[in-house]
């Protein structure tokens, strides 16, 4: 029986536009994420990807719906601090979620403020750079560091915390091609070793080959869901939808359109390589 970390029951969120209009950012939605799970989540900027982010750490709370991250209704305002530590969340832009001038004071901040003991604390911090492979940074200046590296000790700080699962709204957008790698091998490896659950939300398909179940939103709703090969084996449909394919993804339907006898759901290029 898998056990569920976050549960969403018929869950609405809405804002008022400038013209003092009501919109739901996100409507109607019934989702649940296992623990240990890998989800990513797809879909246009304006889909409600950001939002169903910020409704699972009770950055937002539904207008209509239950959100329950690990058993807790979010809307229970005494429990707000043990969602929070469950559920840790990591940003765009890392420059703002570090707040010290030296790597180990940034990492071992979430630990203090929980009320931790220094020698904890202590440990803590060591644990999280290792995980994030930043333990010979401890003592650099985060500005010193490349985009890629002050994503993972925005990582560190997160993991210090403790928490069962990490939500990363697009964490890898500001970041070059090297970046992106560096914080896509650590959310995989703390999936992996640590048994993290893992919500990412992303606009770069091959960053969404990695997990074990994609979700994609439209305008509010959940549209597609399923396992990367299930979803990206669907070329024509997500092209309509205005969506990307994985490069591979997309030379493979390339060359089955041109008569080659190939699967359609090669995700990799080594997968690519064997079949060709």
């Amino acid at each position: 029986m898998k056990e569920i970390m976050v549960k969403m029951d018929n869950v609405t969120y809405e804002y008022t536009n400038n013209e003092e209009e009501r919109i739901a950012a996100v409507k109607n939605i019934n989702l649940e994420i296992y623990k240990g799970e890998f989800v990513v989540i797809l879909g246009h900027n304006g889909s409600g990807k950001s939002t169903l982010a910020k409704l699972m750490n009770a950055l937002l709370l539904p207008f209509k719906g239950k959100v329950y991250v690990n058993g807790i209704d979010t809307t229970d305002m005494n429990k707000i601090w043990d969602i929070r530590q469950t559920a840790g969340m990591v940003f765009q832009n890392p420059d703002n979620q570090i707040v010290a001038t030296i790597v180990e004071e940034d990492v071992a901040f979430g630990p203090e403020n929980q009320g931790i003991e220094p020698k904890e604390i202590r440990k803590r911090v060591d644990e999280a750079l290792a995980a994030v492979e930043m333990l010979e940074y401890k003592e650099y200046a985060p500005h010193l560091l490349s985009g890629g590296q002050k994503q993972r000790i925005a990582i560190a700080g997160v993991l210090a915390m403790k928490p069962e699962c990490i939500i990363l709204d697009e964490p890898t957008a500001m970041l070059d091609p090297s970046g992106r790698k560096e914080v896509m091998n650590t959310i995989k490896r703390l999936n992996e070793k640590e048994r993290k659950t893992i919500i990412h939300i992303t606009h770069y398909m091959d960053e969404a080959v990695l997990a074990d179940r994609i979700i994609i939103m439209e305008a509010g709703q959940i549209i597609m869901e399923g396992a990367p090969k299930e979803i990206f084996s669907q070329v024509e449909k997500l092209k309509k939808m205005g969506l990307d394919v994985p490069q591979v993804t997309e030379l493979a339907y390339k060359l089955r359109k041109e008569g080659i006898d190939i699967p359609n759901d090669i995700l990799t290029v080594e997968e690519l390589v064997s079949v060709l």
